[in-house]
């Protein structure tokens, strides 16, 4: 399993990122299959620098605020008005109860049939696992100022019949359900939008470097990728707190970048960040052509 880094900006897109959107890759039966964990504003363009859009095979909300699904919007228009009409079934969108009407509000549409003629809508059952391709996915209520708040853990089996587990937080601040979510995962990919010093009295919202820290030497796991980082959030402050909490390898994450997720010593980014000039679809017939930057 890869993990591909879209966009990693906290709470709003960045001068160098768009908001939340992660790109999981596994193989199985014979191709390449993607899902994506979010899709905040912003990051429809840069996924695009990736992928086909044809070639996304599911996408995976984990909260309904705007930067972690705005862009469900723009994939509408993608799927809705695709010359030669969108191929294969309706695209798997899985997200809290309600993502169909908040969606279809978002756009001015009424919700009956607002996007259902594009999306195939699903609805997290807490706990319950969810089975796409190859990847194994469950939802865990997380701490977040919104009805449903998940962190979602990624399961996928390698070639040599190992798990490989990735855990995404979501928005969330620090919770038992969190540490749970992430137990032993190769790759914690953990949200750290509070600066440790500064945003220290607010509760319940987000966690800080400390904080997350805490998560990842409770869960065990065995890396910590840092994300969901502000603007106006010191990367270095973060970074120095998380480690006074978690002694494993530790890093923020980087636009762009592709990680590898296995053992710790197999989870070192792949690919630097680079524009993309074409991305190539699985799919004979389809290829799109990007700008670089």
């Amino acid at each position: 399993m890869e993990l591909t880094i879209i966009g990693c900006s906290g709470s709003f897109p960045g001068p160098e990122s768009p908001a939340s959107c992660y790109m999981l890759s596994a193989e199985h039966e014979g191709r390449t299959w993607r899902i994506i964990l979010d899709l905040g504003n912003g990051a429809l363009g840069k996924l695009q620098q990736h992928i086909a859009l044809e070639d996304l095979d599911a996408v995976c909300l984990s909260h309904l605020h705007p930067d972690h699904y705005m862009d469900l919007c723009g994939l509408h228009v993608a799927i809705r008005w695709r010359p030669g009409g969108w191929p294969g079934k309706h695209l798997p969108v899985f997200g809290p109860i309600y993502t169909d009407q908040r969606i279809a509000n978002a756009y001015g549409m009424e919700p009956d049939p607002g996007m259902h003629p594009d999306f195939d809508f699903c609805s997290w059952n807490p706990w319950q696992a969810e089975q796409i391709g190859p990847f194994t996915i469950t939802p865990v209520p997380v701490r977040h100022p919104i009805d449903e708040a998940y962190a979602l853990r990624v399961q996928v089996s390698g070639e040599d019949g190992r798990l490989r587990t990735l855990t995404y937080s979501g928005d969330t601040d620090a919770c038992d359900n969190l540490v749970e979510a992430a137990r032993g995962a190769d790759l914690f990919l953990c949200e750290a939008a509070f600066e440790d010093g500064r945003d220290d009295h607010i509760e319940g919202v987000h966690l800080n470097g400390h904080r997350a820290g805490e998560m990842a030497t409770a869960a065990g796991v065995g890396r910590l990728l840092l994300t969901h980082i502000p603007v106006w959030t010191s990367q270095r402050i973060l970074l120095e707190h998380a480690r006074g909490t978690f002694t494993g390898d530790i890093a923020v994450a980087v636009g762009g970048v592709t990680y590898r997720v296995g053992p710790s010593g197999d989870a070192a980014p792949q690919t630097s960040p680079a524009p993309a000039v074409v991305v190539a679809s699985d799919h004979p017939e389809r290829t799109v052509r990007t700008q670089r930057d």
